[in-house]
């Protein structure tokens, strides 16, 4: 019968700092590696030279998802990666974590391919948190921003990271949470 885990060694979400656009260059090295990574991507349009194109670019950039039961070991060799500024926290085993449930809303938005859109973090406190209740984002929670009777603006937060994705929505789809 396998041990049961206590909670320092549940796998959970934390956050790698990269330097300016190494989010994939990281991301190469530890999954070779075998660690568990998400790096969300947005489509934006681009142009060079009167040439438009569709890139791919990360939807929190500098910073990319680690999902690691963070030993010292682990630690130190996810720190060894080139590109990598540090994991957000205050030391190796008080580092910030992200509840699943972030991860899944954003992990959400993406496969529904619905555009979404960096916002500034605001002071989520003063909107209401509403829970989406049918179509391809059921059970998102977030907070509704501009509610207008058809259309909204609905804003997933990444607390640690204190950082938005917006994402339009229609209202008459949306409950409190």
């Amino acid at each position: 019968m396998p041990e049961k885990l206590t909670d320092d060694e549940q796998p959970r979400w934390h956050i790698l700092w990269t330097r300016s656009n190494c989010e994939q260059l990281v991301q190469d090295q530890l999954s070779i590696k075998g660690f568990e990574l998400f790096l969300p991507r947005l489509a934006r349009w681009s142009g060079r030279r009167g040439t438009r194109y569709l890139a791919h670019v990360p939807m929190f950039p500098g910073y990319l998802f680690l999902r690691q039961a963070m030993s010292k070991t682990s630690y130190l060799e996810v720190c060894k990666a080139k590109g990598l500024v540090r994991i957000l926290g205050e030391r190796w085993d008080r580092l910030g974590t992200v509840p699943d449930g972030e991860i899944a809303s954003i992990r959400k938005v993406i496969e529904a391919g619905l555009p979404a859109m960096p916002y500034p973090y605001t002071h989520l406190a003063e909107g209401q948190r509403v829970r989406i209740t049918r179509g391809p984002l059921a059970n998102v929670e977030g907070f509704v921003v501009k509610p207008e009777p058809k259309k909204g603006l609905l804003l997933l937060s990444v607390e640690l990271l204190r950082q938005c994705v917006a994402v339009h929505i229609d209202c008459t789809l949306v409950a409190a949470a």
